[in-house]
């Protein structure tokens, strides 16, 4: 597969693979660059199957980086911006032995490579799985909201061949992808191989504001945007629809947390040319082909033949040929003993086989034994005219085991007094009573991981 990717992308020559900063890169360039960059790799020390931690976003020599270390057989540790917690990772659990930043210590020059401390001897029994195989790797680092991030072990062999493996009409039209999903997200992975696929073009916004994204779709005639749902609220709560030419969107794809039945109805009447698609993946599984039921439903399906899908008391389970070989620093409890992973996802199914996800199992609100599923409660509350976001979450109470609680961003100006008697007034004969938020508070702006997904205040 190695040769047969360079050899695919040498096919689109001339088409513009990257756009970042207002300069494009062609497919011939980017050919050019892996090749530069191996070069580089190997003066530099870098051996087969050692791990390197690749810190970078997007941008057209950390893709050619990427790929170089894809072909050099290597495994790749993407790291976007070092935390406390993904460093104690990284250097605890991936026995990296170098570090490389593509477009230098200043993002803006030439390749870099560092010396890391990894254990040669763990890491050999780390990933004796890869090394058997003459693979690559692939570790990607939860978001770890709740303790230490998971590093997740991919065959990066099996992901390359599983996208961007089928063939490819050359002479097909390709189109602009934005790359809103960061490189070190398996969305962002995705959204790159997929790009590849078809020889299409990747631009790389410098930020991901709402101004930028919007300003990058109307540019370069953006079709295609893979974002989320709590970043196209932003967009709509600043009403960029109005200041930016956004009609050339013909489909948005949105994924990474589930997506509230009232926001979907307003995203759908802000862009009505656009096709709607919810995507369904995760950092253990990869992203499967999914189908929606409509633009304006959140039901959808798992169509991709090769991902088989079962619902247990209720929680989602896959199996997929990009599945993961294991964490490194956790236990895989996460699958089951017949070898399904346990997505955590809570769905029901309707007679025609669509999904639908009713929010995360974590996230669960235990009320006195009852149970509050925060989606539920965010969906509805979007429905006010008085409500632009909100998020709803759980905090310990000695009497009920925990309340619920919500936090509001209004339209315009209410106090807390007046948001927590609509809450009240609004949820009034739409819930059970014990599911209305005991505790109200209004906010600027809702806290927003820098993947944009709300942030929640877990138990």
């Amino acid at each position: 597969m190695r040769s047969q990717l360079i050899t695919k992308l040498e096919q689109f020559g001339d088409r513009p693979a990257v756009i970042h900063r207002g300069d494009t890169y062609s497919y011939r360039e980017l050919v050019a660059e892996i090749r530069r960059i191996e070069e580089q790799l190997a003066a530099g020390g870098v051996r087969p199957h050692e791990v390197v931690v690749l810190n970078a976003d997007f941008s057209f020599r950390s893709v050619a980086a990427f790929l170089a270390l894809y072909l050099g057989r290597n495994v790749v540790v993407p790291v976007v911006t070092f935390t406390e917690g993904t460093h104690a990772t990284v250097t605890g659990s991936c026995h990296p032995r170098h570090l490389l930043k593509p477009d230098g210590n200043d993002g803006r020059g030439d390749l870099t490579i560092e010396p890391m401390a990894g254990d040669a001897a763990e890491a050999e029994a780390a990933y004796r799985p890869l090394i058997e195989a003459g693979a690559a790797g692939l570790v990607l680092l939860s978001s770890g909201s709740t303790g230490a991030p998971k590093a997740i072990l991919h065959n990066l062999d099996s992901l390359v061949e599983e996208k961007v493996g089928t063939r490819t009409r050359v002479g097909a039209k390709a189109q602009n992808i934005l790359m809103f999903l960061l490189f070190d997200h398996i969305g962002g992975i995705n959204s790159l191989l997929g790009v590849l696929k078809v020889g299409g073009t990747a631009v790389v916004p410098e930020k991901r504001t709402p101004d930028e994204i919007c300003a990058l779709v109307e540019s370069y005639g953006i079709r295609l945007l893979p974002t989320s749902p709590t970043f196209l609220n932003l967009v709509l709560i600043g009403g960029y629809p109005e200041k930016f030419d956004l009609s050339g969107l013909r489909l948005i794809t949105y994924g990474t947390e589930p997506m509230p039945e009232e926001l979907l109805k307003r995203v759908h009447a802000a862009f009505p040319r656009a096709r709607l698609l919810q995507t369904f993946g995760t950092s253990e599984t990869g992203i499967s082909t999914t189908t929606s039921e409509s633009s304006s439903s959140t039901y959808f399906q798992i169509s991709d033949e090769k991902v088989q899908y079962r619902v247990v008391e209720g929680e989602l389970q896959l199996k997929s040929p990009t599945q993961f070989l294991g964490y490194l620093n956790y236990p895989s409890d996460s699958l089951t003993e017949d070898g399904w992973f346990r997505t955590g996802d809570l769905v029901e199914e309707n007679a025609e086989g669509y999904l639908k996800v009713r929010g995360r199992a974590k996230e669960i609100i235990n009320v006195g034994g009852e149970k509050v599923l925060p989606l539920e409660l965010e969906s509805l509350l979007l429905g006010s005219p008085l409500i632009a976001d909100c998020v709803v979450y759980g905090k310990p109470n000695s009497i009920t085991g925990q309340s619920v609680c919500v936090d509001i961003q209004p339209v315009g100006a209410l106090s807390r007094t007046e948001a927590r008697k609509h809450v009240h007034e609004f949820l009034d004969g739409k819930v059970e009573p014990f599911k209305i938020p005991s505790k109200v508070q209004v906010v600027e702006e809702l806290s927003v991981s820098e993947r944009f997904k709300k942030r929640r205040i877990l138990p």
